[in-house]
């Protein structure tokens, strides 16, 4: 009514009220009445607000990149603001008489931009994409000592890199590139696994083989000890035959000497008798065949008699002309008693 309004500005909001010219009040959640005609108002926010931004840069192998992220900032010094952009308000503190607020965030992001885009160009493609915090960094600490935010009365409070892209082409071959970098690292990983698996096996065979030599080694060692064992006891059993073979050639020994005694007194005995006999058979010696002949015919048998008889015609057949001899003669002479 009559050109007098109510303002009543939040805890966020910086006011300042110019009267003809001149600063009447300033401050923070301001409420006050003003005389609309002569009365200019500017309110400037001062909460923290959010910037998001996406850039298009060239990184050192000259790959294009996208880079995408968000600035928080706030007004520091609202009225060396409001002297730089106009923030003036016009029915209600929402409302702008002008875009002047809306180009401080812009500001913001094409200066973040030009630092943004000094650190990537130091970069090539590989290390700037997973670089971003790194390259986040930086570009947050150059601009806390910017003096163009010192002259706007801005402080930047975060800014934050969500993501650096290549384009679709290059974002294909570089997946590409890592798929088979994974792929020969899957298969590196496999040879591997084989290898050892080999290796395993290797040394398993080598135990196997190192425990059947063990156990031959046992065994021919147990066969010697035994071939031992047997040649102790074939050499017992040696001197035992030795030993029964001496007894048995003393037992020989002694039976030669006494079959050399046997016969010397055999041969002893048969001297004597020989001589016995012989002193028996001297007084014959002297006596004529005949006479001896005859004294046998005299115990002897009758066959024996017509046997002489025969004999002693035979040695005279010289004289006998002719002489007959009966077969019943000689079955007689054939026939046993």
């Amino acid at each position: 009514m009559f050109g007098i309004h109510y303002l009543k500005a939040g805890p966020t909001q910086y006011v300042i009220h110019y009267s003809n010219g001149r600063i009447r009040r300033a401050g923070a959640g301001l409420s006050f009445t003003y005389y609309e005609p002569t009365a200019s108002i500017a309110v400037v926010p001062v909460a923290s607000a959010d910037a998001p931004f996406i850039f298009n840069e060239m990184t050192a192998d000259f790959q294009p990149i996208t880079v995408q992220g968000q600035l928080t900032y706030r007004v520091t010094d609202p009225q060396r603001v409001a002297t730089l952009l106009d923030f003036s308000i016009k029915d209600g503190v929402d409302r702008y008489t002008s875009e002047d607020p809306d180009k401080l965030p812009q500001r913001l992001v094409n200066l973040a931009q030009v630092l943004t885009r000094a650190e990537v160009q130091t970069r090539p493609l590989r290390d700037a994409i997973p670089a971003s915090d790194e390259i986040a960094g930086a570009v947050l600490a150059r601009l806390g000592g910017s003096a163009a935010l010192a002259a706007l009365g801005v402080e930047v409070l975060a800014f934050v890199i969500l993501a650096i892209k290549p384009t679709p082409e290059i974002a294909r071959a570089l997946e590409a590139e890592a798929r088979e970098a994974l792929l020969r690292r899957a298969d590196e990983a496999t040879y591997d696994r084989r290898n050892a698996a080999v290796e395993q096996e290797r040394r398993i065979k080598e135990n196997e083989l190192n425990t059947e030599i063990a156990v031959e080694e046992k065994k021919r060692k147990i066969r010697e000890t035994k071939v031992e064992a047997d040649l102790a006891v074939e050499a017992k059993e040696q001197q035992i035959r030795e030993a029964k073979l001496q007894g048995q050639i003393r037992l020989e020994d002694e039976r030669k000497q006494l079959v050399t005694t046997q016969a010397e007194n055999a041969r002893t005995e048969a001297e004597a008798q020989a001589y016995t006999l012989e002193a028996s058979l001297r007084p014959l010696r002297t006596l004529d065949a005949n006479v001896l002949q005859m004294l046998t015919i005299q115990s002897a048998d009758p066959r024996l008699v017509v046997s002489l008889a025969l004999k002693e015609i035979a040695q005279n057949a010289a004289k006998i002309g002719q002489l007959n001899i009966s077969p019943d003669l000689l079955e007689t002479l054939i026939q046993k008693k």
